[in-house]
């Protein structure tokens, strides 16, 4: 379901929701980014914003957060968010926006979506709180965030009862890719010593050896977190019964091929 959810939801990250953003006074494109996926929080401050997205760097979220709320309300966010979403799913996937088989898979998405446990997943209960679009694609898009997020918030859980900090996530994430921590795209930027240190810090523990590749411990933590996150993902689905659930897949394999065919 992750494969399928992500590239769904993540539309809202691709061009036609960027230019949305920057046409609004936005700088770039991490302000519309931290706008549209914070608004669900309302104005909350950049420590709260970084403490719910969990895997920035320190100091990256107060880059944007509150200077994006002086250009637009947190309200004003979420709707270019949605209407630009739409917009670029239905850029995406073509002559499927209009097909009744969307239809029907948006409503067993939202039906999961919006049927799971709120406790302890912050950025999820925020956006379970705005109105469901009733058009089919932004209803479809909508319910996929809510999902991904839902998923996002039990990844963050798995991770803080596992001890691995935001940084240090990316780094095992770039080892299971079978990259070096300095040629992975969201902490290459950072200052080498930064990096370093958090580098360092996995191979005291273990999880990390002096090459900086996995230890078997390393690996072995990874792939408990993944596992655990998978299981705290599931309860979303309870809701459907097993041929619904097989319905839902079998209607969203087509839509997540046609994006990710789009974005190469």
């Amino acid at each position: 379901m992750a494969e399928l959810i992500e590239p769904v939801a993540t539309v809202t990250f691709s061009e036609v929701p960027n230019e949305a953003f920057l046409a609004v006074g936005m700088r770039n494109y991490w302000d519309g980014y931290f706008a549209g996926r914070a608004a669900p929080l309302g104005l909350a401050p950049a420590e709260v914003v970084h403490a719910v997205f969990y895997n920035f760097a320190e100091g990256e979220v107060a880059r944007h957060i509150p200077w994006v709320w002086g250009k637009v309300t947190p309200q004003e966010a979420l709707a270019i968010r949605e209407r630009s979403s739409a917009d670029a799913l239905r850029q995406m996937i073509g002559e499927l926006a209009g097909s009744p088989g969307l239809v029907r898979v948006a409503d067993l998405a939202t039906r999961a979506a919006v049927s799971a446990p709120m406790e302890g997943r912050v950025l999820y209960a925020g956006l379970r709180a705005l109105d469901v679009p009733e058009e089919p694609v932004a209803r479809l898009w909508h319910a996929t965030t809510l999902l991904r997020e839902y998923r996002g918030d039990g990844h963050n859980a798995a991770l803080v009862a596992h001890g691995i900090g935001g940084t240090e996530a990316h780094v095992l994430m770039a080892l299971a890719l079978g990259m070096k921590a300095e040629e992975f795209g969201r902490v290459h930027h950072l200052p080498k010593a930064q990096l370093g240190a958090v580098v360092d810090g996995l191979r005291r523990r273990g999880l990390v050896d002096g090459d900086g590749g996995f230890t078997d411990a390393g690996r072995e933590t990874k792939q408990r977190i993944e596992d655990l996150t998978d299981e705290l993902a599931a309860p979303a689905f309870d809701v459907l019964s097993a041929e619904e659930l097989d319905e839902l897949i079998a209607g969203l394999d087509p839509i997540a091929a046609a994006v990710r065919a789009v974005e190469g």
